[in-house]
Formats: structure tokens, sequence, C-alpha cells
């Protein structure tokens, strides 16, 4: 049978979800019964990495096909431009109907002022007049940008949203982490319970026995109110209403809260998982040869017990507290799972699932224990910048016949272009990714080397002034470059797979870390923009 011109899309997003925490990608603890179903039938890619691993930029460059660096949000802190041509704007255009049920993202959660210092310092003279303060005349601030506000979703949860929310016709919001997410959410709770408050945080925490993990807390909050349990129900509901209208085409986001920290899997899924039976990372403890200052710096204050581990930055950790960590991940994993196989029953119930392409993925990994240190911000190791993106076709591959894996060097910049291509649409100018379906049909490469970007404010990462990193990854090895340090990341991962000998000074290593950093250069020529078209040239 010839396959549909357009093909309804569901892409189910988690939240700081490492590619090797699913069973498909060869995770033999985790139980993840229904995304595995949706690799078995589809293709699941082994060398996907993100553009950014924190949130804000990579979630606006899967919108973008943009890097962080182009699309106008390198940091968390940032939001997307309203004037930002997403793919779902493109699908939006061609008919589909578009949802988003869960996290989005793309703008600030949190009214968190940028302090002054974290910019550089201004020059003499007489200030611009505000309007002119900024290289573009219109402010990422104000109207149009507190759609995610936490405190205005608490202050009034009956608030809309505008639509579209950039391409997004529906959208039953979720906002922020573990069980203390507001956003539609918060309607939604409020109706099912007289005092949501009172069952959320570590103050209202149930007896969480031998557990001593950092910002980890039986959450008081049952199963059936959890957010994970509102994105299910959200998410059913706008399958239904789709179904209301079988001649047109969808798009739907599915896109989940956890497993980001702090770590509250609730009822069930709390003790799901021994964490005597999880394996201590094999690098955790482990040797490192010229580690960069900011792991040593971290490893050092647990070392002198000042650590500060209550944040969104990285920390140290003991052997007993990862092991821990993950078994409350895999937790809040393998509820979402249970989440997914309803979504999966209900859209074959719908009659559906045969005109359905379904991907999944996450915004970035998490270190998880690796190297002694969990989270993110400031390092680029394979468990942070590598993520799962599953692709499955109603009749199986992208082929029909060639359901399996892909080692096809990719990225969340392809996924738009991805789904654009299989929509028949082409994607903006300036979008840089790549059809990867396109690419796996006709076997050939879309890149030798994936550039992979990251800024930090101060605040985000525990450091005195603002971070930046570039790295970038081939099939072989990963650089990895920071400004204004004198010492960066090289790894032969094919000698050195945990990443633990660094050879950015090794003598024997200087031709291939010259070589890499000039294809690093052309890597980053390559994303920057060349303009919008001119219609006429001088």
């Amino acid at each position: 049978m010839p396959r549909p011109e357009k093909p309804n899309f569901v892409l189910i997003v988690t939240d700081q979800q490492r590619a090797d925490h699913l069973g498909c990608y060869g995770n033999d603890i985790v139980r993840t019964p229904h995304i595995d179903s949706i690799a078995a039938r589809g293709l699941a890619f082994d060398r996907f990495y993100v553009a950014s691993p924190i949130c804000m930029p990579n979630r606006a460059t899967i919108m973008t096909g943009r890097m962080p660096s182009a699309n106008g949000v390198p940091t968390n802190g940032l939001p997307l431009p309203l004037e930002a041509v997403t793919f779902v704007d493109l699908l939006r255009a061609d008919g589909y109907r578009t949802a988003l049920a869960g996290k989005c993202h793309l703008q600030n959660m949190m009214p968190i002022p940028v302090d002054a210092s974290n910019y550089p310092p201004p020059a003499p003279g007489r200030p611009p007049p505000p309007a002119l303060a900024e290289s573009l005349r219109r402010p990422v601030s104000g109207p149009g940008y507190d759609a995610e506000m936490n405190d205005l979703w608490i202050a009034d949860p009956d608030r809309t949203m505008p639509s579209p929310y950039y391409g997004f016709d529906d959208v039953r919001l979720v906002i922020r982490h573990a069980d203390d997410t507001q956003g539609h959410y918060t309607r939604w709770l409020l109706q099912r319970t007289n005092d949501p408050d009172a069952l959320r945080g570590p103050e209202n925490a149930l007896d969480r026995g031998d557990i001593v993990a950092p910002q980890a807390w039986r959450t008081r909050m049952p199963e059936e109110l959890y957010s994970t349990s509102y994105i299910r129900e959200a998410g059913i509901e706008l399958l239904e209403d789709f179904a209301r209208t079988p001649d047109r085409p969808f798009f739907l986001q599915y896109s989940f809260s956890d497993p980001h920290h702090p770590f509250t899997p609730p009822g069930r899924y709390w003790g799901m998982y021994d964490p005597d039976d999880i394996p201590v990372p094999a690098s955790h403890g482990a040797e490192h040869v010229d580690p960069s200052a900011l792991w040593r710096r971290f490893h050092r204050d647990l070392e002198d017990g000042v650590a500060r581990r209550e944040h969104v930055h990285p920390y140290a950790l003991s052997a007993r507290e990862a092991r821990e960590s993950i078994a409350l991940t895999y937790g809040m994993i393998t509820m979402i799972d249970d989440a997914v196989g309803a979504l999966l029953a209900r859209l074959d119930a719908l009659g559906l699932a045969d005109n359905t392409v379904l991907m999944f993925t996450s915004d970035h990994g998490d270190l998880m224990g690796d190297h002694g240190l969990m989270l993110k911000h400031g390092f680029h190791y394979e468990g942070l910048i590598r993520v799962p993106f599953i692709w499955s076709e109603p009749d199986g591959g992208p082929g029909g016949d060639k359901a399996g894996r892909s080692d096809l060097l990719s990225g969340s910049i392809d996924i738009g272009a991805t789904v654009l291509g299989r929509a028949g649409l082409a994607p903006p100018n300036g979008n840089r990714g790549f059809d990867l379906m396109a690419a796996v049909r006709d076997g050939t490469p879309v890149r030798d080397a994936l550039l992979v970007e990251e800024e930090d404010l101060p605040v985000n990462s525990n450091v005195e002034r603002y971070m930046r990193l570039r790295t970038l990854v081939t099939g072989r090895w990963r650089l990895t470059f920071w400004d204004g340090e004198p010492l960066g990341e090289l790894f032969d991962r094919a000698e050195d797979p945990l990443e633990l000998r660094n050879l950015w000074n090794d003598p024997a290593s200087q031709g291939v870390k010259a070589d890499l950093m000039e294809r690093m250069l052309r890597e980053t020529l390559r994303h920057q923009d060349m303009g919008p078209k001119a219609e006429f040239c001088a």
C-alpha cells in the first residue's frame, strides 16, 4: 500500500534522558516496553547528538533546525524570538492540526532577573536610549514572552496562551519539573484536590527510607495527580479530538517534564527499582588524565564538604548516591513509558495508527554518575550530548522493511527537516538540518562531524563568569574547547570509550587536534546565516 503524502506525526519528547536509559538502547534494567516497541518496528539512531546539552537552546534547535548561536537561544534564560519560523509553523500552514501536551520550554519559566555582571561592562560614553540599546529593535521580553512563567500560572490558573504558539494551535502546558509543576496542569490539579501545595516538595514528603541522594524525596503527590498523568490524559484527549476531523492530518508533541531532577517518582514508581541492583557507572571513581578545571573543582568541593547540590548545576556524588539517583530516574522513565503505552493504545483504538509516524527523543542527557558527577552544564561527556532518536513508520522502517539501527551521524537539528521531508515540504531558508529518512533511504551520509554549542549563565552552572563551550564530534573523536580556558578536551573514543584520558596536551595528538579545530571552524561557518534571501543584488 502506498504511503500517504501527509501522514500524522507524534513526537514524544522526554526531559534530560540519556540514550542508554532505554531498553532498546541496551539497558537491561529499566523497563520501557512501549518505547521499545516503537523501536522494534522502526529505526533507532545510535549516533544522535544534541545541538546543546541544555534545555531551551536544544528545544529551540529542534523547532527551527538552527544552532543556538543562530536561533537566538544560546543559553537558558533567552526565549525563542516570536518571529522565529518553526517546522510546526510550516506543517500548520500546509493544513495540519498542531498541538502540544506537556513541556514546551521555549520561553522562560521562572522570573529570575539576570544580573548585569553576566554581560561585558558597558562602553564609555552616554548610553543609547532604551529602544536602541540592543542590536535589534524588538525586545525578547515583556508582552508575548510570559506564556510559560510559573508564577503567573499560580496566580491565575485560568489564564490563556497566545495562539498559535510557535506553530501549535492547541497547547496543554506543563511547566517546571518533578512534583512542583504548573501551567494548564495547575487548573487540572485544582479540580481534583483542594490543596495541591500540601502534596508538593520535600517538606510534605513521605518517609524516603534509606535514600540519601541529593534532590530526592518521596512525593506525597499520588500517581493519578502527578504531571505525567496529566500529560497522558491531555495527549489522549487531543487524539480523540483529531479523530473527529479525519480529513486533516495532525502533528502532536507529547512532551514530558520527567525524568529531569529532582527525583520524585510517585507511588509505586518510587521503589520500583532497587539501588543495589544498579551498577555504578564505570567512569565513577576511575582515574582521569588531565581533567578539566571544572571537573577538579566539583570533586574538590565534595571532598572539602562545601559542595552545593541543591540547584541545576553539576555536583559530585558518591557511588551510593549515584545508584539511588539512577534507580529513581528509572522509576520516572517507566511511568513515562506507561503513559506512552496508553497513547499508543488509544492511537490504535481510534484507527489513527495506520497513518501515523511515531518519533521519540529527549532534549539532552544527564551525567547520571558518569565521572562521579550529576546533572549538566559545563561538560560534554557522551552521556550528556548523546540522546535517543527513534523513527517509526506505520508500515515499519523507512523502506517499510528496514527496521533496525542506524549509525548515521545525526542530531536534534535534523528532526524538523526530517518531518518536513516526510510531509513533502521543504524547510525554510536558514534551516541547517538534514532529512535523515532520505539519507537512510539513499544510503548517503549527511555529515562527517557534528557541532555542539553551549553557553551558560553563572547562576545555572555555579561558576563566576559566563561560560562558552564548543564541541566537535566525529565517529572516533570528541574535541571540546572552552572560551578563555587553557585546557580543552580531546578524547579518542575508539581507544577510550569512557573518556578518561584527555589528549589535549599529548604531543602525539597535536596533529589530530589541529585537524579537528579546523573542522570545527568549518562546521561553525556552515551554521552561520547568509541572512534572508535578497530579492536584488547590488
